[in-house]
């Protein structure tokens, strides 16, 4: 088995390549996922709107828009939010890792967006870094009725791509279009695969 970090900046396409890698056979853990459940579940409502109010709260659930309205233009709330989620998130993914066998050939592709900032990038066997120049993302984004403003606020809160791809076993340029991006996953996917074989066998 084989625990692969998928991180990019908000907009450059990790979803978009985490798809392609469950399309080939990956098992893919989405961190995103994963803290939208938890902003459901009490305990973590209780530590929330300690921490931000009740009326960040609605229908048994945390609101995520206004959440990331109050964080992503405070980086103190934003740490001390990530601080009561991130354990929470790492002991979900231990838990999906715990139901596949260790002697298992499974690649497991775990989405991390924050993953260079928060320092988790030990936590994996190998790092893919997705990246498109920040032009294309904010187009992209705007296509998707983001308005730039919101977009700029989550990319200044997240370190370049260029030092992410430098620190990466492995990068995925998702700047041309989606033929192009599947290539590189699947040059990637082989070569993971390639890998964890070797380890397995040796």
């Amino acid at each position: 088995m084989m625990v692969v970090g998928l991180t990019g900046n908000y907009g450059m396409g990790k979803s978009t390549a985490a798809r392609m890698f469950r399309e080939l056979g990956a098992i893919t853990i989405d961190t995103d996922d994963i803290v939208g459940k938890l902003l459901q579940d009490s305990p973590v409502i209780y530590e929330v709107k300690k921490m931000f109010g009740d009326d960040i709260a609605e229908d048994s659930s945390i609101n995520r828009q206004k959440l990331a309205a109050v964080v992503f233009q405070n980086p103190h709330l934003r740490i001390a939010l990530e601080n009561i989620l991130h354990p929470k998130v790492f002991k979900k993914i231990d838990e999906e890792l715990d139901k596949i066998s260790r002697s298992s050939p499974a690649i497991i592709i775990v989405e991390a967006p924050i993953l260079f900032e928060r320092g988790y990038q030990n936590r994996f066997d190998k790092i893919i870094t997705v990246f498109t120049p920040e032009e294309v993302a904010l187009a992209r984004l705007k296509e998707k009725g983001v308005p730039e403003d919101k977009a700029l606020e989550r990319l200044k809160s997240q370190f370049p791509s260029e030092m992410k791809a430098g620190k990466s076993d492995f990068t995925i340029d998702n700047t041309k279009d989606a033929e192009n991006t599947r290539k590189q996953v699947e040059e990637i996917y082989r070569a993971l695969l390639s890998i964890e074989g070797g380890q397995r066998n040796n």
